[in-house]
Protein backbone atom coordinates (compact mmCIF):
# COMPACT_ATOMS: atom_id res chain seq x y z
CA UNK A 1 0.00 0.00 0.00
CA UNK A 2 1.54 3.47 -1.09
CA UNK A 3 1.74 6.33 1.23
CA UNK A 4 -1.21 8.14 2.54
CA UNK A 5 -0.07 12.02 2.15
CA UNK A 6 -1.97 14.84 3.60
CA UNK A 7 -2.23 18.14 1.42
CA UNK A 8 -2.78 21.36 3.56
CA UNK A 9 -4.38 23.63 0.86
CA UNK A 10 -4.02 27.20 -0.09
CA UNK A 11 -6.49 29.06 -1.44
CA UNK A 12 -5.46 32.11 -2.73
CA UNK A 13 -8.10 35.28 -4.53
CA UNK A 14 -6.51 38.73 -4.64
CA UNK A 15 -2.78 37.40 -3.15
CA UNK A 16 -3.80 36.49 -0.28
CA UNK A 17 -4.79 33.07 1.68
CA UNK A 18 -9.07 32.74 1.96
CA UNK A 19 -11.26 29.71 1.89
CA UNK A 20 -14.71 29.62 0.87
CA UNK A 21 -18.01 28.13 1.22
CA UNK A 22 -18.77 25.39 -0.95
CA UNK A 23 -17.15 27.12 -3.58
CA UNK A 24 -18.95 30.45 -3.18
CA UNK A 25 -17.41 33.55 -3.75
CA UNK A 26 -19.53 35.33 -1.86
CA UNK A 27 -18.59 33.50 1.24
CA UNK A 28 -14.93 33.77 1.69
CA UNK A 29 -12.98 33.94 4.92
CA UNK A 30 -9.70 35.49 4.55
CA UNK A 31 -7.03 33.48 6.91
CA UNK A 32 -3.81 35.59 5.65
CA UNK A 33 -1.94 37.95 3.78
CA UNK A 34 0.72 35.69 2.34
CA UNK A 35 0.60 32.66 0.70
CA UNK A 36 3.97 32.14 0.75
CA UNK A 37 4.39 32.11 4.30
CA UNK A 38 1.27 30.21 5.22
CA UNK A 39 3.39 26.96 2.85
CA UNK A 40 6.34 27.65 5.03
CA UNK A 41 4.32 27.18 8.24
CA UNK A 42 3.31 23.97 6.55
CA UNK A 43 6.73 23.07 5.41
CA UNK A 44 7.71 23.66 8.62
CA UNK A 45 5.00 21.32 10.28
CA UNK A 46 6.45 18.42 7.72
CA UNK A 47 3.74 18.96 4.95
CA UNK A 48 5.41 16.80 2.14
CA UNK A 49 2.92 18.31 -0.74
CA UNK A 50 1.14 21.80 -0.53
CA UNK A 51 -2.47 22.32 -2.31
CA UNK A 52 -2.46 26.17 -3.83
CA UNK A 53 -5.32 27.16 -5.82
CA UNK A 54 -5.71 29.88 -8.23
CA UNK A 55 -9.49 31.45 -7.28
CA UNK A 56 -9.14 34.26 -9.22
CA UNK A 57 -7.82 32.49 -11.91
CA UNK A 58 -10.19 29.56 -11.92
CA UNK A 59 -12.99 31.97 -12.64
CA UNK A 60 -10.72 34.54 -15.28
CA UNK A 61 -9.69 31.50 -16.87
CA UNK A 62 -6.16 32.49 -16.93
CA UNK A 63 -3.25 32.79 -14.27
CA UNK A 64 -3.58 35.55 -11.96
CA UNK A 65 -1.83 34.38 -8.26
CA UNK A 66 0.72 32.06 -10.43
CA UNK A 67 3.74 34.01 -8.50
CA UNK A 68 3.02 32.52 -5.26
CA UNK A 69 2.79 29.24 -6.56
CA UNK A 70 6.30 29.51 -8.32
CA UNK A 71 8.01 31.10 -5.18
CA UNK A 72 6.66 28.10 -3.11
CA UNK A 73 8.10 25.80 -5.53
CA UNK A 74 10.92 27.40 -5.77
CA UNK A 75 11.71 28.34 -2.24
CA UNK A 76 10.36 25.96 0.37
CA UNK A 77 11.52 22.04 0.55
CA UNK A 78 8.13 21.02 -0.56
CA UNK A 79 5.89 19.51 -3.70
CA UNK A 80 3.53 21.85 -4.86
CA UNK A 81 0.15 20.83 -6.53
CA UNK A 82 -1.68 23.84 -8.14
CA UNK A 83 -4.90 24.13 -10.05
CA UNK A 84 -7.47 27.18 -11.27
CA UNK A 85 -7.22 29.17 -14.51
CA UNK A 86 -5.02 26.71 -16.53
CA UNK A 87 -6.33 26.44 -19.42
CA UNK A 88 -3.55 26.24 -22.09
CA UNK A 89 -0.21 24.32 -22.72
CA UNK A 90 1.57 27.50 -22.16
CA UNK A 91 0.06 27.59 -18.48
CA UNK A 92 0.85 24.42 -17.85
CA UNK A 93 4.50 24.36 -19.13
CA UNK A 94 4.68 27.56 -17.27
CA UNK A 95 4.37 26.16 -13.99
CA UNK A 96 6.36 22.62 -14.15
CA UNK A 97 9.15 24.74 -15.87
CA UNK A 98 9.35 27.23 -12.62
CA UNK A 99 9.17 24.08 -10.46
CA UNK A 100 5.40 23.29 -10.30
CA UNK A 101 5.19 19.60 -9.68
CA UNK A 102 1.70 18.79 -10.45
CA UNK A 103 -0.77 21.03 -12.65
CA UNK A 104 -4.54 20.12 -11.84
CA UNK A 105 -7.04 20.48 -15.01
CA UNK A 106 -10.53 20.38 -13.76
CA UNK A 107 -12.90 22.81 -16.32
CA UNK A 108 -10.99 21.71 -19.06
CA UNK A 109 -11.62 17.90 -18.81
CA UNK A 110 -15.10 18.57 -20.30
CA UNK A 111 -14.55 22.02 -22.01
CA UNK A 112 -11.78 21.30 -23.45
CA UNK A 113 -11.18 16.98 -23.85
CA UNK A 114 -8.71 16.92 -26.86
CA UNK A 115 -6.36 20.03 -24.84
CA UNK A 116 -6.76 17.36 -21.54
CA UNK A 117 -5.76 13.93 -23.58
CA UNK A 118 -2.66 16.21 -25.04
CA UNK A 119 -1.76 17.37 -21.79
CA UNK A 120 -1.81 13.74 -20.23
CA UNK A 121 0.13 12.27 -23.27
CA UNK A 122 2.77 15.39 -22.58
CA UNK A 123 3.30 15.35 -19.03
CA UNK A 124 1.74 12.05 -17.63
CA UNK A 125 1.70 12.33 -14.16
CA UNK A 126 2.60 15.74 -13.64
CA UNK A 127 -1.06 16.08 -14.38
CA UNK A 128 -3.67 15.83 -12.33
CA UNK A 129 -7.40 15.31 -12.87
CA UNK A 130 -9.71 17.91 -10.74
CA UNK A 131 -13.01 16.26 -10.83
CA UNK A 132 -15.79 18.19 -8.42
CA UNK A 133 -19.10 16.79 -8.40
CA UNK A 134 -22.63 17.58 -7.01
CA UNK A 135 -25.03 14.65 -6.56
CA UNK A 136 -22.57 12.62 -8.84
CA UNK A 137 -21.98 15.18 -11.67
CA UNK A 138 -19.30 16.72 -12.60
CA UNK A 139 -19.70 20.88 -11.97
CA UNK A 140 -16.89 23.53 -13.67
CA UNK A 141 -15.96 26.70 -13.84
CA UNK A 142 -14.80 27.49 -10.22
CA UNK A 143 -18.77 25.21 -9.47
CA UNK A 144 -20.66 27.92 -11.18
CA UNK A 145 -22.03 25.53 -14.34
CA UNK A 146 -23.12 21.69 -13.59
CA UNK A 147 -22.18 19.17 -16.47
CA UNK A 148 -24.47 16.07 -17.50
CA UNK A 149 -20.89 14.33 -17.55
CA UNK A 150 -21.16 11.32 -14.37
CA UNK A 151 -17.75 12.21 -12.15
CA UNK A 152 -17.19 8.36 -11.92
CA UNK A 153 -17.55 7.77 -15.74
CA UNK A 154 -14.84 11.25 -16.50
CA UNK A 155 -12.48 9.34 -14.24
CA UNK A 156 -13.12 5.94 -15.75
CA UNK A 157 -12.61 7.56 -18.97
CA UNK A 158 -9.60 9.66 -17.85
CA UNK A 159 -7.82 7.00 -16.36
CA UNK A 160 -7.92 4.81 -19.37
CA UNK A 161 -6.20 7.62 -20.77
CA UNK A 162 -3.25 7.31 -18.54
CA UNK A 163 -4.88 10.04 -15.86
CA UNK A 164 -2.60 8.79 -12.62
CA UNK A 165 -3.41 11.13 -9.82
CA UNK A 166 -7.23 12.31 -9.55
CA UNK A 167 -8.67 15.24 -7.06
CA UNK A 168 -11.86 14.37 -6.22
CA UNK A 169 -14.33 17.05 -4.71
CA UNK A 170 -17.74 16.94 -3.44
CA UNK A 171 -18.79 20.52 -3.61
CA UNK A 172 -22.00 20.12 -0.90
CA UNK A 173 -18.90 18.88 1.69
CA UNK A 174 -16.19 21.87 0.32
CA UNK A 175 -15.74 24.21 3.64
CA UNK A 176 -18.80 23.12 6.12
CA UNK A 177 -16.17 20.85 8.29
CA UNK A 178 -19.32 17.76 8.01
CA UNK A 179 -16.37 14.93 6.71
CA UNK A 180 -15.65 14.34 3.38
CA UNK A 181 -18.40 11.68 0.74
CA UNK A 182 -15.78 9.03 1.82
CA UNK A 183 -17.49 6.37 -0.14
CA UNK A 184 -18.13 8.37 -3.65
CA UNK A 185 -14.20 8.62 -3.21
CA UNK A 186 -13.88 5.17 -2.35
CA UNK A 187 -15.77 4.28 -5.26
CA UNK A 188 -13.63 6.41 -7.52
CA UNK A 189 -10.31 4.80 -6.53
CA UNK A 190 -11.55 1.28 -6.48
CA UNK A 191 -12.84 2.08 -10.19
CA UNK A 192 -9.62 2.98 -11.50
CA UNK A 193 -7.34 2.04 -9.21
CA UNK A 194 -5.03 5.46 -9.68
CA UNK A 195 -4.13 7.51 -6.79
CA UNK A 196 -7.21 9.94 -5.71
CA UNK A 197 -6.80 12.35 -3.33
CA UNK A 198 -10.00 13.26 -1.35
CA UNK A 199 -10.84 17.12 -0.88
CA UNK A 200 -13.68 18.83 1.03
CA UNK A 201 -15.46 18.38 4.46
CA UNK A 202 -12.60 16.90 6.24
CA UNK A 203 -13.02 17.74 10.19
CA UNK A 204 -11.37 15.70 12.60
CA UNK A 205 -8.55 12.89 12.40
CA UNK A 206 -11.44 10.33 12.41
CA UNK A 207 -11.98 11.57 9.31
CA UNK A 208 -8.39 11.39 7.83
CA UNK A 209 -8.52 7.93 9.61
CA UNK A 210 -11.49 6.37 7.97
CA UNK A 211 -9.80 7.78 4.25
CA UNK A 212 -7.03 6.10 4.69
CA UNK A 213 -8.05 2.76 6.54
CA UNK A 214 -11.09 2.87 3.43
CA UNK A 215 -9.93 -0.58 1.85
CA UNK A 216 -10.42 0.64 -1.99
CA UNK A 217 -7.32 2.50 -1.81
CA UNK A 218 -7.71 6.02 -1.47
CA UNK A 219 -4.16 7.87 -1.97
CA UNK A 220 -4.59 11.30 0.40
CA UNK A 221 -6.36 14.34 1.57
CA UNK A 222 -6.61 17.93 1.07
CA UNK A 223 -6.78 19.51 4.34
CA UNK A 224 -8.31 23.39 4.18
CA UNK A 225 -10.47 25.19 6.58
CA UNK A 226 -9.81 22.20 9.93
CA UNK A 227 -6.60 23.49 9.50
CA UNK A 228 -7.36 27.07 9.46
CA UNK A 229 -9.81 27.44 12.13
CA UNK A 230 -7.55 25.15 14.48
CA UNK A 231 -9.98 21.73 14.48
CA UNK A 232 -6.78 20.38 14.25
CA UNK A 233 -2.89 20.71 13.44
CA UNK A 234 -0.94 19.54 10.68
CA UNK A 235 1.44 17.92 12.88
CA UNK A 236 -1.55 16.06 14.77
CA UNK A 237 -3.10 14.74 11.23
CA UNK A 238 0.74 13.66 9.88
CA UNK A 239 1.09 11.72 13.00
CA UNK A 240 -2.59 10.30 12.55
CA UNK A 241 -1.82 9.03 8.71
CA UNK A 242 1.41 8.00 9.16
Amino acid sequence: MSEFLLYPAIDMRGGKCVRLLQGDYNQETVYGDSPFDMAKQFAEAGAKWIHMVDLDGAKAGERVNHQHAVRVAKELQVSVQIGGGIRTEEDVAFYLEEGVNRVILGSAAISNPEFVLKMLRTYGEQIAIGIDARDGYVATEGWLNMSEIKAADLAERLSNEGAETFIFTDISKDGTLQGPNTEAIGQLAGLTGKNVIASGGISSLADLEALKKDHRGIGGAIIGKALYTGRLTLEEALEKVK
